[in-house]
């Protein structure tokens, strides 16, 4: 009997023992469990385009259309018409008087025939504002308005211009420099304008405005006979 216990209790030499550890019993995990965005029945679906958003998308791409546009256009007219700016130039000049008074005062009388032409052949110009000033190196001395006049295409008019300085103060350096070019009879001046020009395009179908800056340098013989001795202008937007 002891001999067939000590048999039953002796493993199968066949069949190692299989050892068993704590930390070979897993629980389930959240790994495990199958994922909530796959059980959505929505998974995989592409979201829909927020209303603001396409609504921003198709007003700038409007807007980038009609930039792509007007620029287009603004290149056309301009190869059509090839706009050219305005002149201003001083065929002519005299000083009939120019004098110090007290010492720093100047007086002055200058008379000059300025050419205002339109070199354009399509374009009409019209100008509703046209100032001129009369500097003495950095000193203002004179200044005159003209009334509003227009200019068809290829035209040119002249105009008279009497500029009048009357006890105008001088820097003690433009003093000093002065009395030396009466001396010398070489008196430069420097004649500057600002005009408002309207520009008008194959027959008045558009128009456009715009600013011109006209600079005068003359050098002119001193007083009475004071004729123009040079002049160089410059016209620029």
């Amino acid at each position: 009997m002891s001999q067939y216990n000590q048999l039953r209790t002796q493993p199968h030499r066949n069949q190692p023992l299989k050892e068993t550890h704590p930390q070979d019993q897993r629980h389930p995990t959240a790994n495990d469990q199958p994922s909530k965005a796959l059980q959505h029945p929505l998974y995989g679906a592409k979201r829909p385009t927020a209303t603001l958003i396409w609504l921003i998308g198709v007003i700038c791409t409007v807007l980038w259309v009609l930039i792509i546009v007007g620029g287009l256009a603004v290149v056309i007219v301009y190869l059509i018409f090839r706009p050219r700016s305005p002149r201003f130039e001083i065929s002519s000049a005299t000083l009939n008087t120019a004098y110090i008074d007290m010492g720093s005062l100047l007086n002055a009388d200058l008379t000059f025939l300025a050419n205002i032409s339109n070199p354009n052949k399509k374009i009409d110009v019209s100008f509703d504002i046209f100032e001129v000033d009369l500097y003495y190196r950095t000193t203002l001395i004179a200044t005159t308005a003209v009334d509003p006049f227009s200019e068809m295409r290829l035209e040119a008019k002249l105009g008279t211009f009497h500029m009048v300085s009357s006890q105008v103060a001088l820097h003690t350096g433009e003093m000093e420099q002065l009395r030396n070019e009466l001396a010398n009879s070489s008196i430069s001046l420097d004649v500057k304008g600002s005009f408002r020009a309207r520009s008008s395009l194959g027959r008045n179908f558009l128009h456009f405005k715009y600013w011109l800056h006209g600079r005068c340098s003359i050098v002119v013989n001193s007083p009475p006979g004071g004729a123009l001795m040079s002049s160089k202008c410059i016209t620029k937007r």
